[in-house]
């Protein structure tokens, strides 16, 4: 895939997901939960921005999780409680 084509949308609906059901699973064993995306690449397997991006999805479109821009210092910060 070149760097100039988009990925398909089943492959952003599949990373959005993934992220979600990573969430969801956070937040019903800590609670309030509130990271930068840098800190759980690795974990979730996409990249800072890649989560950036979706989590602006998901502020809008999730319904087991709340989603909230927290601050900014130096990166994003969010907001993540259950529903």
């Amino acid at each position: 895939m070149s760097a100039t084509t988009q990925p398909s949308s089943e492959g952003t609906h599949a990373k959005q997901e993934r992220l979600q059901d990573y969430l969801s699973n956070k937040v019903s064993e800590e609670g309030i939960v509130y990271f930068k995306s840098k800190f759980i690449a690795d974990e979730v397997g996409l990249s800072p921005k890649e989560i950036g991006a979706l989590m602006v999805k998901l502020s809008e479109s999730a319904r087991e999780i709340s989603v909230e821009k927290w601050s900014y210092t130096s990166a994003t910060t969010w907001r993540i409680e259950p529903n």
